[in-house]
């Protein structure tokens, strides 16, 4: 079975309970999955229940799909990613994101946590991402190409929309939410980076680093949906102050940070036309 089969038969699945076209899709990161308890939630679909559909298998990812209504639209919030180091390919984490557009979204809101690696980001900052630079040695789009997904050879010289980042920053500003903005870079994991290594991604451009997110944006922008994202800097990554981190200690600051994000995107997307 090709991937157009499967997306369709997911797709063709979730419709049966959902009913209802889908506005916005947005991707849920670690720790920061209360942004559901805003959703007028309609109906909840446990991953494992469609086909095809990876299963989450990190902490603080529910593994669910939620379908309901913020801000008037019709969203549908993963409760929980994929990751590579959880063993899938680019193309797994793919599918979940291609299906949005088979169900008839146009919006992608990507959130994530990240380790901080410029020097004038703290823990615990909102950072709106700007582009990215992909050092997890795989793409999603590697193989044969169905036109019916997305064009061959996707542009990229705007991953993150313009329009959604402006919207964003103006909304940030009214309701005195402190935002910063930089560039994401993505790394395989499950180990967090060397010094040497934060050092060459600081050196590069990069102002965050993340093990996910990626993916998900490459096949977002394959199937023609703009893509808005935000980071949550969970700890600070600089080579010549480098503190040992935990899972337990980012997401215990994801979650203090949750509330605020959580605003921040009822807020974009009550905005969103």
């Amino acid at each position: 079975m090709n991937d157009f089969e499967k997306i369709n038969e997911a797709a063709g699945f979730i419709k049966k309970i959902i009913k209802n076209k889908v506005e916005i899709g947005i991707m849920l990161g670690s720790g920061l999955g209360g942004l559901v308890n805003k959703i007028k939630v309609k109906e909840t679909i446990p991953y494992k229940d469609i086909p095809y559909f990876p299963v989450s298998t990190v902490d603080g990812h529910a593994g669910n799909l939620n379908f309901g209504g913020i801000g008037g639209k019709n969203v549908i919030a993963f409760q929980g990613r994929f990751h590579l180091y959880e063993g899938y390919s680019a193309n797994q984490i793919a599918l979940p994101i291609r299906t949005l557009k088979f169900l008839g979204a146009e919006i992608f809101i990507e959130s994530n946590a990240a380790g901080g690696l410029n020097p004038l980001f703290k823990q615990g900052d909102v950072v709106i991402i700007s582009d990215h630079i992909n050092f997890q040695g795989v793409n999603p789009l590697v193989g044969e190409n169905d036109e019916r997904i997305g064009v061959r050879f996707p542009d990229m010289s705007e991953p993150y929309s313009r329009e959604l980042i402006e919207m964003a920053e103006k909304i940030a500003l009214e309701e005195k939410i402190p935002v910063r903005k930089g560039v994401l870079a993505g790394l395989l994991g499950p180990n967090l980076e060397t010094k040497a290594e934060y050092r060459f991604l600081r050196s590069i451009g990069s102002d965050m680093v993340t093990m996910s997110t990626i993916p998900e944006v490459i096949a977002a922008n394959h199937a023609g949906l703009k893509v808005f994202g935000v980071s949550v800097i969970t700890d600070m990554c600089l080579p010549d102050a480098l503190k040992p981190a935990s899972f337990e200690e980012i997401i215990k600051v994801a979650m203090n940070v949750e509330p605020l994000l959580t605003k921040f995107i009822e807020k974009i997307i009550i905005r969103i036309n």
